[in-house]
């Protein structure tokens, strides 16, 4: 066993060498064939192979973490302002515990990716757990060893992928556990996202505390309402509304048509799209909070604008509305068209102004 050589050589805690000691004496003393000394190697190795004192530097410079959020995001200050504040108190304090911060918005508006921009300011390890369609509390606080093919929770594991004690969690869909006769995995989560209590985190199959108080929790939530209240009071709801329409031609602009030229092969010469081609595509063949949508209609023009290109040997083609709708189809959505005809003026249709009149009166 290779624990003999390396516990002398690392920082290991007293009582996980304790408790490796006496699992090391009952592996000894069990026959090769036994059944329980796979059981018995595989949880000290488990043991072994999570961080315990290995932790990762912060990066301190203020102003290079704003650079990188504002590279990888456009608007949503109010987030990057929090984190922020969080490094600027770490930095003056030089300890603190880490803010268990939850966004909750619709899809699509930025919230995954936000927390990878966030990991990637403080140059700390990303980890991601999704917790959509989760019934099992065991999922949360692991197995006991005595079950056959027991295992830590999701938490122990990303750990131990981490490789670190203060990586950045992401946690989503925090608002889509459920529960069963399995247990309430909910309410296993409150021992993780308590400060007060997630420095002595417990694992049934590890079965030693666990400090957790470093890690850097975000969550994600599309309702809010669907957060349990015991565990929505351990969060620090940061709320993130869905983009306007310049918000959204600001992000094709730097983002999502650089990124969909790239992985489709083009260049930056061979396709041009202006102001004017991405706003007509947000009016008329998108309506959602997000930019999900966006994304794919400007994947259809790219992959469109390939086959042109090879197949016409086109050296570069500029989006115009013929092409737009030779290639999408006719227009999905009509802006603006139903709310002014047959309006009065006051911008009141006459069936609308009626209607409100009668709810007005009761």
């Amino acid at each position: 066993m290779r624990f003999a050589s390396v516990w002398k050589e690392n920082p290991y805690p007293d009582s996980i060498k304790d408790k490796i000691r006496d699992e090391l004496s009952r592996y000894e003393m069990l026959p090769a064939a036994s059944g329980e000394t796979g059981v018995i190697k595989t949880y000290i190795d488990w043991m072994m192979d999570l961080p315990w004192w290995q932790e990762s530097r912060d990066n301190e410079d203020l102003n290079l973490a704003s650079e990188i959020l504002d590279a990888d995001h456009y608007g949503l200050e109010k987030i990057k302002e929090r984190i922020l504040e969080y490094l600027a108190v770490k930095q003056m304090t030089n300890s603190l515990r880490a803010p268990i911060i939850c966004l909750v918005g619709p899809p699509g508006v930025g919230k995954t990716s936000l927390a990878k921009s966030v990991a990637r300011a403080l140059d700390r390890k990303f980890v991601k757990i999704s917790l959509g369609g989760v019934k099992d509390e065991s999922e949360i606080r692991g197995h006991r060893r005595t079950y056959l093919g027991s295992m830590p929770g999701r938490f122990i594991q990303a750990m131990k992928k981490a490789g670190t004690v203060n990586p950045v969690f992401l946690i989503d869909e925090i608002d889509k556990m459920a529960s069963d006769y399995k247990g309430d995995p909910a309410s296993a989560m409150l021992e993780v996202l308590d400060p007060e209590q997630n420095s002595l985190f417990s694992d049934h199959y590890i079965e030693e505390p666990y400090d957790l108080s470093k890690v850097l929790f975000i969550a994600t939530a599309n309702y809010l309402e669907n957060i349990p209240n015991a565990l929505r009071d351990r969060l620090e709801i940061i709320e993130l509304s869905s983009y306007t329409e310049l918000e959204k031609i600001e992000i094709a602009k730097r983002h999502l048509v650089p990124k969909q030229i790239k992985e489709n092969g083009l260049k930056t010469s061979q396709l041009k799209i202006d102001d004017e081609m991405i706003s007509f595509l947000i009016r008329y063949y998108t309506r959602e909070s997000g930019v999900r949508q966006l994304e794919r209609v400007i994947a259809t023009v790219c992959r469109k604008s390939v086959l042109a290109i090879l197949k016409d040997n086109k050296r570069s083609i500029k989006v115009t509305k013929k092409l737009v709708k030779e290639w999408l189809g006719h227009e999905k959505f009509e802006y603006g068209k139903r709310e002014t005809k047959g309006s009065d003026r006051y911008g009141y249709r006459p069936g609308i102004y009626l209607l409100r009149r009668r709810c007005a009166a009761g």
